[in-house]
């Protein structure tokens, strides 16, 4: 079964997203922007969600990190909880 690690960067609004994936495509890290903006608890810990399968994560996230390129960043990806900057850290198929 395929699984895929990732990090990710949870805030409420589009341009906030936007404004975050410009920093980071400047140079900043993710995981200390996770750090000091992510909503998501994952945030304490750089972003990191750790390794998991398709299905354990919304419809959309997973689109993305079952289908996107490594070690970029992906988004805004809007879902039910926010927009979501993506970063995918490993994935076996």
């Amino acid at each position: 079964m395929a699984t895929a690690s990732a990090r990710h960067i949870l805030v409420e609004l589009e341009e906030v997203a936007d404004d975050l994936k410009e920093q980071i495509e400047r140079g900043m890290d993710f995981g200390e922007v996770a750090a000091e903006f992510s909503s998501c608890p994952s945030g304490k810990q750089g972003g990191d969600l750790g390794s998991f399968s398709p299905g354990q994560m919304v419809k959309e996230f997973d689109q993305v990190v079952f289908s996107g390129e490594l070690n970029k960043v992906h988004g805004p990806i809007e879902t039910e909880f926010g927009y979501h900057l993506i970063e995918i850290t490993s994935r076996v198929d």
